[in-house]
């Protein structure tokens, strides 16, 4: 496939991507991508750092720690090497950004406020029920 361009590593780019989005390929330093064992090599290491970094970040998630954030974190670090990784956070900035404008929305805004305050008010009238029924008491020490 002709990409329109005459190095290798290069990917071609529609004209309105390039003005919002920096180009997809390796971001590693010049000399380093101009030596294939040293560039592979690198690669490796890449993958080994980001990977124990997800590692992390996938044990972080029922353990107390910001899991998804060290994921996103590894993943980042497989960005500045691997365009697939470039490509999915691409993906979930775009969601991430979707979800926002969507969470502003004066409508959306104002129903969310509205289901908030219906659960607080639950919230207080079965804790008001309780403190009623048995005062303020433990539940392990009620005998009844």
């Amino acid at each position: 496939m002709n990409t329109g361009s005459d190095r290798t590593g290069e990917v071609a780019v529609a004209a309105d991507e390039t003005k919002s989005e920096p180009a997809l390929g390796s971001r590693a330093p010049q000399f380093i991508q101009a030596r294939r064992m040293l560039h592979l090599s690198w690669q490796v290491g890449v993958f080994v750092v980001g990977l124990a970094v997800v590692v992390a970040g996938v044990i972080m998630l029922p353990l107390p720690g910001p899991g998804w954030l060290v994921i996103f974190g590894g993943m980042a670090i497989w960005a500045t090497e691997f365009v697939w990784a470039q490509l999915v956070l691409r993906w979930t900035k775009r969601k991430v950004t979707e979800a926002t404008q969507k969470a502003l929305d004066p409508k959306v805004r104002r129903r969310n406020i509205i289901l908030t305050t219906i659960g607080l008010v639950i919230i207080a009238v079965l804790v008001g029920v309780y403190v009623w029924k048995f005062g303020i008491e433990m539940p392990w020490n009620i005998k009844e």
